[in-house]
Formats: structure tokens, sequence, C-alpha cells
């Protein structure tokens, strides 16, 4: 065989083989339980390519998140095993998270596995921020607190950081639902400061929580345009 169709058919065979690793899923999904600090799952993928590929290394795109494989190599077809820990820390709701594997394959260098970590809400406060602009009538404003695990709890305390605003909460639902009301002394000054609402639960990152208050100076404003004729 002529040497010029051998380097052909190299070139050929180099080009069709490669390694192709893919999750069954399009995300691989956590879900602790609101008590949780820490999270662990197995997740299985397949090497769908027609190469060996080869595993040189895994980087987080975050350090509440681990994971690792089970081998460094994987031959064409084979099913492999990924383990994954996610520190929940104060993680609430759906957040999206990634790991990149890095591979010998040059169609392939970089395969990214996603991760979604799903953690059930038990307080949700609304709003977060009470907001007022300098020289406002220092008006009433409302939070509602609701508890919406499971378990009901209840506002044992609150406490503000800066004495410049008179409150007071009262119960709409036992255990489940409480209104949260702040009335600034004055409107004078630019502020930012927050209540500190002691609750009863007896998980310790949901035992405190914050409703932020806020005095801030009026957007000026914008000047009218001219439209063009």
């Amino acid at each position: 065989m002529p040497a010029a169709r051998l380097i052909l058919l190299a070139l050929a065979s180099s080009a069709i083989a490669h390694a192709e690793l893919t999750l069954d899923v399009t995300a691989v999904e956590l879900k602790p339980k609101p008590e949780d600090e820490e999270v662990e799952t197995t997740f299985k993928f397949r090497n769908n390519g027609s190469k060996t590929v080869k595993i040189l290394g895994l980087e987080s795109a975050c350090s509440c998140l681990s994971a690792e494989l089970d081998k460094a190599e994987y031959l064409p077809g084979e099913v492999g095993t990924g383990h994954a820990s996610f520190k929940v820390s104060t993680f609430v709701g759906r957040h999206e998270k990634s790991v990149t594997v890095s591979t010998d394959d040059p169609k392939q260098p970089e395969w990214q596995v996603n991760f979604i970590l799903d953690v059930p809400a038990v307080v949700d406060i609304k709003p977060k921020t009470l907001e007022w602009f300098i020289g406002d009538t220092p008006g009433s404003k409302s939070s509602l607190v609701r508890f919406t695990g499971d378990v009901p709890m209840k506002i044992i305390k609150v406490t503000p950081i800066r004495d410049n605003v008179n409150f007071d909460w009262k119960e709409l639902k036992e255990g489940r639902e409480y209104l949260v009301t702040v009335t600034p002394k004055s409107t004078q000054d630019v502020t930012f400061s927050a209540l500190k609402i002691e609750t009863s639960s007896s998980i310790a990152k949901y035992r405190n929580q914050l409703v932020f208050f806020t005095i801030s100076r009026k957007p000026e404003p914008q000047p009218a345009t001219t439209a063009k004729k």
C-alpha cells in the first residue's frame, strides 16, 4: 500500500476515534433536608466515544462542591461512577454549580458536570428590605415572616442593630406567619441597618434571621429627552 494512502488512513482513524464522556441526565440533582449541613450523591456516566479516555484532573467552580471519579481511565462504552459532596451551609433555594473534568482527548479536553442543589426554604421573609428616602414621612412598613418547614416555629425576640427605629411584631398564624413592623424615628440621615430576629428553630442556621431597613437619597430625576424630528 502506498505510503501516502497509509498516512491518509492514519489521519482518518485519528479523526474518527475520540472519547465522549456523557451523563444520562442534564444535571445531577441534590435535595438535602433543611437540617443537613452536607449532602452527598453518586452519579453515572459513560464513555460513548471510540477510544479510551484518561482523566487528568477535576476542578470545582465552588469551594462548597467537591467531586471524584472511581477510575483514571475509561474504555469505549464503559460506565463510570462519580461521587460528589456539597456543603449546604446557608444555601437556600435552587443553585447551579459545576465541576470541570480535564481529559487527554483533544476533542473533549474539558467535560463539565452540572449539579443542581435544591434546598427547601424554612423561613421566607418578604420584603427582605424595607426602604425609605431622605425626607419621607417616617411611616410604618412591614415584612411578612413565614415559617414554611414541616415544623412550626415562633419568633422569640426582635432586636434592632441601631436604636433609630421603633418596631413591633405580631403573630398572624400560630407558628407559621408573623408581621414585623418598622417605623423610623427620623428619615433625615442615610441609614442601612437591620432587625435581628431570633426564632425557636432547632436548626442553628435558621435560629437567627434579619430584616433590613434603609434610608437613602432619592435618585436624581432623569432629564427629558427631546424626540428627533
